[in-house]
């Protein structure tokens, strides 16, 4: 299998990667959120996963030129960033309230207020998908539709419990020691790409020595404390495209999910050769579903992208979806190395 690699190519570079980071106050405490685009065009709402921020989560992602063209053609980029998870954060006090699961979606309907969004599009991964799945499910009105990339909707597993505490008791004696980045690497990478030692792996371990130890461990413990949403599920009525890694920890955890979330509006894309964060180490797999999802909403790529093309500002209209464009036909069959998992009805 080639390496993965994060490379940015003349046309990315004509793309507006620029952008303003806000410090959103909340009832819980400020929070940092990077605003990428024009303000005026629909919401793209990111949260990334335990110990990541937006560029170690999203910037294999949005860095391809073709993702790029897409996203920013028709969005403006809101990256929430879990608190104390913004580049150069200081370490949280012990003053600072403990977040349940409940308090970190509630500080996103915060940052939609702050910035006068009526609604918008979520892209979460793992950690990121619980909150905004959380978050859609208090308020169904603000989210228009749910990409998620290995999500979580379960209370921890026997085994991820048994991680979650040693990474805890790590993180509280011996700050961001190796076994600590070793472990998160394997959380977001399959096993292949950490034992490669490649680039994008090296560069996840030099992102992870600037995360401060006791910030990590909070969110850790945040979500370690997350409350089943199975029963609520069926709930979402907005449409929902998810990815799961085939080697990701959290597989099962997505084929659950898919299993109890309405098929007429969900489809499940399974990426081979990958681990749970696919923006990182398979981005490109994303194109193409992604591209399909957002196709329903009346967005589309340009051919070349231009600061002079129009700016569609325009409320997303779910209802003109057609039910195809998230087929298995349309998504998995055409797709190398995607799959579509096709539910048999006796799994249902």
């Amino acid at each position: 299998m080639s390496e993965p690699h994060i490379a940015i190519s003349l046309e990315a570079e004509r793309i507006p990667w620029g952008g303003q980071e806000y410090a959103v106050n909340t009832t819980y405490g400020a929070l940092s959120v990077f605003v990428c685009g024009d303000q005026r065009k629909p919401a793209l709402i990111t949260y990334s996963d335990i110990a990541l921020n937006y560029m170690s989560c999203f910037q294999g992602l949005f860095f391809c030129a073709d993702a790029a063209s897409l996203l920013f053609h028709n969005f403006c980029v809101y990256h929430i960033d879990a608190p104390g998870h913004e580049l150069g954060a200081a370490s949280l006090t012990t003053d600072q309230p403990f977040l349940s699961p409940d308090d970190l979606a509630d500080q996103v309907v915060q940052v939609f207020d702050y910035f006068g969004l009526p609604n918008a599009i979520c892209m979460g991964v793992m950690a990121g998908a619980y909150i905004l799945s959380h978050f859609a499910l208090k308020h169904t009105d603000r989210v228009l539709g749910l990409i998620l990339v290995s999500p979580l909707c379960r209370a921890p597993s026997w085994s991820e419990w048994f991680v979650n505490k040693l990474l805890v008791n790590l993180l509280y004696f011996y700050g961001m020691s190796n076994m600590v980045k070793d472990t998160l690497l394997r959380r977001y990478f399959s096993q292949e790409l950490v034992n490669s030692d490649s680039d994008i792996v090296r560069a996840c371990r030099r992102l992870l020595d600037e995360r401060q130890s006791i910030n990590v461990m909070r969110f850790l413990q945040s979500i370690h404390q997350r409350k089943d949403l199975t029963s609520c599920l069926r709930k979402l009525s907005c449409r929902i495209l998810m990815f799961a890694g085939e080697h990701s920890p959290f597989y099962e955890e997505a084929i659950h999910m898919s299993k109890e979330l309405d098929r007429r509006f969900t489809a499940l894309v399974e990426v081979q050769a990958c681990g749970s964060l696919v923006t990182e180490e398979q981005p490109h797999s994303m194109l193409v579903p992604i591209e399909y999802f957002l196709m329903g909403y009346g967005f589309y790529r340009p051919v070349h992208y231009s600061n002079n093309l129009p700016s569609p500002t325009s409320p997303l209209s779910p209802p003109c979806i057609s039910p195809e464009l998230l087929s298995p036909e349309s998504l998995g069959l055409k797709l190398k190395p995607i799959k579509t998992r096709a539910l048999d009805d006796d799994e249902f």
